[in-house]
């Protein structure tokens, strides 16, 4: 028999608040305090959860707690979300009740987990099947995806949803998931581009940049250092516990279950990637000739990168950024943006892209998810939205935030006390009114048509002339002055004017959860939320596949001049939306509660969850609740327990449930006053009456413990005799047994003993007469063997004389024919020793002949001359083969012919050695002067830069030109070269870098044998003329770049405002130039060259430090120059293969 365990069993407190006594808020305190310090997080209110975010993992989720709880009574078994959830999802598929569960608390207080933890519930507990199982895992993965692009961290919560969400699950009429719908409110798009110290921007961000691949990071032309980015904060970047490359993993893995093609996810990533890029285009002002301002992008890399992104034309967009197009009816006016006007557009551009991609991904989600059949459908409605929010710094987000907030707290009022009379009325129980503060009119305060603050934030944002938050707060001070719920400085509430704590740019409002101070400044702003129309049509513009979708106003054949609804109406009509949705549901609820603000587990601050218990009107709630009937129990369930104290309902009562309670009830003598019978239910009014039953019951269970232990015994031991008894008997039984086995294998082994003899006489008996009967055949057989062998042998002595008399005749013959064979070989043998003799005695008298005929040619030094002649001869042929092998005339060529003889080893490689001599004295005869000066230019540049600087080894192949401008032919340079009257020994364009910001300004650089001239590349007008005497020395780095300083001596008039800091494509020429003219003037010291990757710089009165590091830069294959503070400026070199 299974034991089911009672809310009311073994309870760590008291499970539900209903039955708390006596009630008072210090021991609802304390029993929250009790209950979360053993790990109890979950406490009801009646069909209300309360739940305390833990902050750790609890072993109370696992899939054996989720069998538990499954087809459970809701109060039969201890407090847990899994009990709602079970309570709400049976109610739907049983009683074909549509759901909504209402998930409430502030900011940090686990709503997203326990929304989670509701749904994963219903998947597990709902049918199996592959459609199903698919329908089920697309509804879960959702969550990632939209956590991933709505959720941030804040300084309360590290995954705090940053919008409100509210997801339809669609059964059918078996309980199955067909499929959802998903509902978001007012996504916090100003987080995009500024967040709070210590917060976070969207999750996303951070983990593209964490988790993509280099390849992925590379096409969406990112790099993974945060810092890089204005619009991520670093202060916060990482989060402790939150692996940022592990949940891009999981992110893009929901993407792929949910039904996101690969193409969309690609396009998705790049509309977040030209969101960074946005961040990082900068402005600076310039004059116009008419006085007026303008803005121009500072560097457009980023604009460029941007543009590529999304396929946007680089000069359409910096237009948009740059000027706005005012229509009016048939009239267009087209004014400049200054600074401040440029970056407010690109802020707006940025925060409409992401909120519209946003928007796009819940209904592209919903695309995939939605029912695909046509039936009526049972929903369960699960509503995941921000909480309550009382920051230091509360603006327009807040603002709103807290209106739904007041919205729901409205509802919850309502639908709590309209399911209480319902209940009531259902039952047949009488019910008098409770009084309870309601919030309508704090809601009236701000929704009013006519008065409410929205209304008349609308009225400013459309009011003609000049609109301000100042203006608006005027309205507010004006009209709402005499509200009991709102409070400004310059109300017409006098005790307001000395309140120091109430700022004048700020208004306060007397919400259900307490004061808030409201920062008027950003309201009319935020509440406009308008996108330049420029911008929006250079969006629509673009080849990008989702951008068209996301700006369709864009599109010039609809121009629609109508001014678009504000932000505050927008949310206010989904509010009203969702409410109306909600209360044609059944609600279920659940108050989620932060126990401190550290995020730490096992720490209750008792003042922050008091504040939370008031402003969630918890102890209303209970009193509500008591203030009829504290508990109530169907009479089913309230027999089953409480039958055994009395004697008329125990063991079995036969007849209706509800007569055997009130039998019950009459023989407990509990007063009439203190209960009351319902149609299905019995109300008790106090707890004090219910803890009298458990104590009862209590008694009586120890009573039966007892008689239970007592039958037992007495069985027990009457099995035992038993037992015992009948063991005797069998031992008995099977011993007489085991005797009469014994006597009669006696008797029958002695009867097998005697057959076995009889038997072994008769058998040897035969087995003689069968031997004899043998030996006689035998016998015959032999004798009949022997006389055929006999006639074989004597027919094979015959066959065998005949073969040997024919072998006989074989072998003579064989033998005579060999010795003929041999006689002829003997006689063949001879005659060739004969001519073998003769021909040696010729061969020797031929030598004799010639010896006697040399013989007079030969004295005692005859040796060494022919050695001296073959030296010779070997010489010569030597000589004459080099002749016809010798290499090119070329100095640069290695060839070489072989030696062919060890003993020439010194000879050979001192002909090679003057052999290219010789080819390159004649190579150099045919120079000219200005190639030897080159060439002489080339040798010193080796001696300086080789081995010292990576960029030397692709400058030998470059020939100097020197005049690279051609000064004195170009026409467009006649001013400049009238100004210089020295010859000029170089011109070229160079980056001059501005310390400010690292960027580069083009300089022409001219050369001559008595100073260095910096001059504007447009104008031509000269700059800066430094004399070559006050340059001190030059340095550059080792890497292949083409930074280098020019260091002036110091108190020189030169160096009035410091050293130059210069880039250009042909440093080691200029470099060279510079010492060779220092190395041949002999009125000043040569040029020091000084090489390292770290040197500083005089700008003015300061020094700044140049550093040079490797890695590649955000801009491609080049190099960049950033500063890092006012004493660094760092030089990125990318990485050579």
């Amino acid at each position: 028999m299974e034991v089911k365990t009672s809310l009311l069993d073994n309870m760590i407190g008291v499970g539900d608040m209903v039955l708390l006594e006596p009630l008072s808020e210090d021991s609802f305190l304390e029993n929250l305090r009790k209950r979360f310090d053993h790990s109890e997080i979950y406490t009801y209110i009646g069909s209300v959860v309360i739940s305390m975010n833990p902050y750790r993992s609890l072993p109370i989720f696992t899939p054996d707690k989720v069998e538990e709880y499954r087809n459970r009574n809701f109060y039969e078994l201890s407090p847990h979300i899994y009990a709602l959830a079970d309570e709400a999802y049976r109610s739907l598929r049983d009683q074909d009740k549509d759901q909504c569960i209402l998930i409430t608390g502030e900011s940090g207080a686990g709503k997203t987990e326990a929304s989670k933890l509701v749904m994963s519930y219903v998947a597990a507990v709902c049918g199996k099947g592959q459609e199903v199982n698919k329908v089920k895992e697309q509804l879960l993965q959702s969550n990632p995806v939209l956590e991933a692009f709505g959720n941030a961290k804040t300084v309360r919560n590290d995954n705090s949803s940053r919008f409100g969400k509210y997801m339809d699950i669609e059964f059918d009429f078996k309980g199955d998931p067909l499929g959802g719908v998903i509902s978001n409110y007012l996504l916090e798009k100003s987080r995009v581009v500024k967040q709070p110290r210590g917060e976070r921007n969207f999750h996303v961000f951070y983990q593209l940049l964490s988790g993509a691949s280099d390849d992925t990071l590379k096409k969406l032309k990112l790099e993974r250092d945060f810092s890089k980015y204005n619009y991520l904060s670093l202060d916060s970047a990482a989060v402790n516990g939150l692996d940022d490359a592990a949940n891009f993993r999981t992110v893009r893995n929901a993407m792929q279950i949910v039904g996101f093609m690969e193409d969309e996810v690609q396009s998705v990533l790049e509309l977040v990637a030209a969101v960074l890029k946005l961040g990082n285009i900068e402005f600076k002002p310039e004059s116009r000739c008419n006085g007026t301002d303008e803005s121009r992008v500072k560097d457009k890399n980023d604009l460029k990168e941007m543009c590529e992104l999304l396929g946007i034309e680089q000069s359409v967009l910096e237009r948009a950024f740059s000027y706005r197009t005012v229509e009016a009816k048939l009239e267009k006016v087209s004014t400049t943006l200054n600074v401040a006007q440029a970056y407010y557009a690109r802020d707006a551009l940025a925060k409409n892209l992401y909120s519209r991609l946003f928007t796009w991904l819940v209904s592209r989600i919903n695309e995939s998810i939605k029912a695909q059949a046509k039936t009526r459908h049972k929903v369960m409605g699960v509503l995941d939205i921000y909480g309550f929010e009382i920051f230091e710094d509360n603006s327009f987000e807040q603002f709103i935030i807290n209106y739904c907030n007041e919205k729901l707290q409205q509802i919850f009022i309502e639908l709590t006390l309209r399911e209480e009379q319902e209940e009531y009325v259902r039952e047949g129980i009488e019910w008098t009114n409770i009084e309870y503060f309601n919030n309508a009119i704090i809601c009236d305060l701000i929704e009013n048509n006519q008065n409410g603050i929205l209304a008349m934030l609308d009225e400013e944002c459309l009011r003609p002339g000049t609109v301000t938050d100042e203006t608006f707060l005027d309205k507010l001070n004006t009209i709402c002055a005499e509200h009991q719920h709102f409070e400004s400085r310059l109300s017409k509430n006098s005790k307001f004017l000395t309140d120091h704590s109430l700022p004048h740019s700020c208004f306060r409002i007397q919400h259900y959860a307490g004061k808030v101070l409201y920062r008027v400044e950003g309201f009319v702003d935020k509440n406009n939320d308008l996108l330049y129309r420029d911008l929006s049509q250079a969006m629509y513009k673009a080849n990008h596949s989702l951008i068209k979708q996301l700006f369709p106003e864009g599109n010039p054949a609809k121009v629609n001049l109508k001014r678009p609804p504000t932000a505050g109406t927008q949310f206010k009509t989904s509010v009203g939306t969702l409410m109306r949705n909600l209360q044609t549901k059944n609600p279920n609820y659940i108050r989620c509660i932060k126990p401190n603000d550290k995020k730490a587990s096992h720490i209750f601050t008792e003042s922050l969850v008091c504040h939370q218990v008031r402003y969630l009107g918890l102890m209303e709630n209970v009193r509500v609740r008591r203030a009829g009937y504290a508990f109530r129990q169907a009479y089913e369930p309230c027999l089953e327990r409480y039958k055994m104290l009395c004697k008329k309902t125990w063991p079995h009562w036969r007849g209706p449930a509800r007569e055997g309670v009130e039998v019950l009830m009459a023989d407990l003598q509990v007063p009439a006053e203190e209960f009351s019978y319902g149609r299905s239910k019995i109300f008790i009014r106090n707890p004090r009456t219910l803890f009298f039953l458990e104590e009862r019951r209590r008694q009586c269970l120890q009573d039966l413990a007892a008689l239970i232990q007592k039958i037992y015994r007495g069985w027990k031991c009457r099995s035992r005799f038993l037992l015992m008894k009948k063991s005797q008997v069998v031992v008995s039984a099977w011993y007489r047994r085991y005797a009469q086995q014994k006597k009669y294998k006696q008797v029958k082994s002695a009867t097998t003993v005697v057959q076995s003899y009889t038997r072994g006489w008769q058998a040897r008996k035969l087995l003689r007469e069968l031997k004899y009967q043998k030996r006689c055949e035998e016998a015959v057989t032999t004798i009949s063997a022997f006389w055929h062998g006999t006639q074989a042998r004597m027919e094979l002595r015959r066959l065998k004389q005949e073969a040997r008399n024919k072998h006989a005749v074989t072998v003579i013959w064989a033998y005579w024919q060999g010795t003929k064979a041999r006689r002829e070989l003997r006689r063949l043998k001879e005659e060739a020793r004969r001519k073998h003799a003769v021909a040696v005695i010729w061969a020797f008298w031929q030598g004799l002949k010639v010896r006697r005929e040399y013989r007079k040619f030969f004295r005692a030094n005859a040796g060494k001359k022919i050695y001296e002649f073959t030296i010779q001869r070997i010489m010569q042929k030597y000589f004459l083969g080099l002749k016809s092998s010798m290499p090119s005339m070329s100095p640069i060529d290695r060839k070489w012919p072989a030696r062919p003889y060890r003993f020439l080893d010194g000879v050979h490689t001192e002909l090679r050695r003057i052999f290219h001599l010789w080819r390159c004295k004649k190579y150099r005869g045919q120079f000219t002067e200005e190639r030897k000066a080159v060439y002489e230019e080339k040798l010193e540049a080796s001696e300086i830069f080789k081995d010292k600087k990576a960029l030397y080894p692709s400058s030998v192949s470059q020939p100097f030109k020197g005049d690279y401008l051609e000064i004195s032919k170009n026409p467009k340079y006649q001013k400049l070269n009238s100004a210089v009257d020295e010859k000029v020994l170089l011109a070229d364009v160079v980056n001059k870098i501005n310390r400010a910001n690292g960027k580069g300004t083009a300089r022409i650089f001219l050369l001559t044998k008595k100073s260095v001239l910096l001059a504007d590349q447009k104008t031509g007008q000269v700059k800066a003329s430094v004399p070559l005497p006050d340059v001190a020395s030059v340095s550059v780095s080792t890497q292949s770049d083409g930074f280098f300083a020019l260091k002036l001596k110091e108190g020189s008039a030169s160096a009035v405002k410091g050293d130059f800091l210069l880039s250009s494509e042909h440093l080691i020429e200029i470099i060279t130039k510079l010492h060779r003219i220092g190395a041949t003037a002999a009125d000043r010291e040569q040029l020091n060259v000084d090489i390292s990757d770290e040197f500083l710089v005089q700008f003015k009165q300061d020094k700044v430090c140049v550093k040079f590091i490797q890695g590649g830069p955000k801009n491609g294959s080049s190099v960049s120059c950033k500063r890092k503070n006012n004493r660094l400026l760092e030089v990125s070199v990318p990485t050579t293969a």
